[in-house]
């Protein structure tokens, strides 16, 4: 078994690393030293474009709105294609590695352990995304697709169960396989290696294995930053605003409260005053302990839906629905027939989860060390979207089921009110429906919580040079963006469907930041897995002398200047590493 320079045991791909502590540690108080250096431009680009845009849609909210939307449908016509290329082309290297021979290596290094538990970490992560939509569009988007069976089923006809099993297809297409890959295995390897290696948590990193060092301090270095967090920024925002419209929606619906501007804005108070007391306590309480509470309480409601639903018809349309997703799985991902209808569904959330991907992969880099690289894919890449289908078959097809037995039950809240209106329609038609009502709307303020804080988090570290990001700055993001979308929804739908048509257009730079990790995380995933030793080397390894791929380059010593021999390291050892340092027809309304 090979030996580290440091002397200890390698694990090796016959003996992989256990996780028999796993969970056991907790992150260790920060000294001085590591505590975070806030990036001022990358501040103050970031904060200050949001605020331009809000300004702007204040001012001017149709001429606003009309310039986004026209370049909005540019870009939906001649970069989507791209993007449903980058997006199954990243679920399929990211399957070939997580089961190849690769899949052993250890992230962040052989000696590293699990931070956090299983249940923790899945439930970090499965929050995060699931929080940025699937309670709004749970219920409404499989409902829409089965009114209103999407181009890629037509034929199929409306009112059916093949209908329920097209729309089950077409939802999962949007959030399945392909929407978790690009968030959370390519980039976040690459991500990890490159803060094993001294670089720091930033969107920059993602550009390390080919441009070097010379990215930390450059101009791109810091313009991949503002993008990338400009279009984390919107997509946060809306959900922020959506889901604060769904509650006020709720409250109004059940309680009988008036509805309008106050009650809207009282609940995005509210939330973003949550997010702001959970960001600022960190990732090990406050983010932690709602993303758990946001599992239980999901799972707690899918068992309700079922018993007071129909558990016969859910099981069938998720098998149903799966296995023509399973059948129309490379089709339905580059479809490109509808193009106007595309732009609309399967673009917009492309372009959305893409725009969310490098701050995503920050987040998830920051809690996956320790992990093996087969363990990060199936926990992202495997298992959240299976949970996101079944989660979308549970409300979507119980949704379904009300309204195959009345019809227009949903759809008609629907098409008049919007999404946020078909989740609490569905539940008010349940025994108990007040009771489930009340319930789905404290899940909704602590998912969008947890997407919140989690993301604030990430924008912090992509403007922080070294360490972690402060607590004033983690704190700032949350409530600028629970003032942004406040701000928004004051402007009315409008604002927010901008601003969710603005997530696309930020997608066009993200796109082209991502699209290297398709060939260097195979890459570094090679790199980790020899100095591991859980593959053989091609060729001898280097020596002390030469550097490997990602380690600037040293000058060499010349004939006069003698190498003294590395001490207690054999020949065939590696060398020692460096530190590391339409309301219902546009899911847009």
């Amino acid at each position: 078994m090979p030996t580290s320079p440091a002397g200890t045991v390698v694990p090796t791909a016959e003996e992989p690393a256990k996780d028999d502590d796993e969970g056991g540690h907790t992150a260790p108080a920060a000294t001085p030293e590591e505590r975070g250096r806030t990036d001022i431009p990358v501040l103050a680009l970031g904060g200050g474009l949001l605020i331009a845009f809000v300004l702007a849609a204040l001012i001017a909210p149709t001429a606003t709105g009309d310039a986004v939307n026209t370049v909005f449908t540019f870009v939906a016509r001649w970069f989507g294609p791209l993007w449903q290329v980058l997006l199954l082309a990243t679920f399929g290297v990211a399957l070939w590695l997580g089961f190849s021979r690769y899949g052993n290596v250890r992230l962040g290094g052989a000696g590293q352990r699990p931070e956090y538990g299983r249940f923790q970490w899945i439930a970090m992560i499965m929050s995060t995304l699931l929080a940025g939509g699937g309670v709004f569009f749970a219920a409404g988007e499989p409902v829409q697709h089965y009114v209103d069976t999407p181009p890629f089923y037509d034929g199929v006809k409306s009112g059916t169960q093949e209908a329920a099993d097209a729309a089950l297809s077409q939802s999962f297409a949007h959030w399945g396989f392909l929407a978790w890959a690009v968030l959370g295995t390519l980039a976040s390897i690459v991500m990890i290696r490159g803060q094993e290696r001294g670089m720091p948590l930033r969107p920059r990193t993602l550009l390390y294995p080919i441009l070097g060092e010379r990215v930390r301090h450059s101009r791109l270095g810091a313009a991949v930053d503002v993008v990338c967090v400009i279009a984390v920024v919107a997509g946060t925002v809306g959900p922020i605003g959506f889901l604060g419209l769904q509650v006020s929606y709720g409250l109004s619906e059940v309680f009988g409260i008036s509805g309008g501007y106050p009650l809207q804005l009282g609940v995005i108070v509210l939330l973003t005053v949550v997010a702001v007391l959970s960001v600022a306590s960190g990732v090990d309480r406050g983010i932690q302990f709602f993303s758990k509470a946001n599992i239980w309480l999901a799972v707690a409601l899918m068992l309700v839906f079922l018993v007071l639903g129909s558990l016969g018809f859910v099981l069938d349309s998720f098998l149903g629905g799966f296995g023509q997703y399973a059948r129309d799985f490379v089709p339905l991902a580059l479809n490109r027939g509808d193009h106007a209808w595309l732009g609309s569904w399967t673009v917009f959330f492309f372009g959305w989860f893409l725009g969310y991907g490098p701050l995503m992969s920050i987040f998830v880099a920051r809690i996956s060390r320790g992990r093996t690289l087969r363990d990060l894919v199936v926990s992202t890449a495997i298992i959240p979207p299976l949970a996101t289908m079944f989660w979308f078959t549970v409300f979507g097809g119980t949704g379904i089921f009300l309204e195959q037995r009345d019809p227009g039950a949903i759809s008609g809240p629907l098409k008049s009110v919007g999404m946020d209106a078909a989740v609490i329609s569905m539940a008010q038609r349940l025994p108990m429906g007040a009771v489930v009502a009340v319930a789905l709307l404290l899940l909704t303020i602590t998912f969008v919580v947890t997407t919140t804080d989690s993301m604030s988090y990430s924008i912090a570290a992509a403007g922080t040079t070294s360490g972690e990001p402060t607590r004033a700055v983690r704190a700032f993001w949350a409530l600028l963006m629970g003032t942004a979308a406040a701000v928004l929804i004051a402007v009315g739908d409008g604002g927010i469907t901008a601003l969710q048509s603005f997530i696309v257009v930020t997608a066009v730079p993200v796109g082209f930041i991502m699209l290297p990790t398709l060939w260097t995380a195979p890459r570094v995933a090679r790199e980790m897995a020899l100095e591991q030793g859980a593959v053989a080397p091609d060729h001898p390894a280097p020596t002390a002398l030469e550097p490997t791929a990602l380690e600037p380059t040293a000058s060499e010593p010349t004939a006069s200047e003698p190498t003294a021999p590395a001490p207690n390291r054999s020949p065939d050892q590696a060398p020692a590493q460096a530190p590391a340092q339409a309301p219902a027809q546009d899911p847009r309304t």
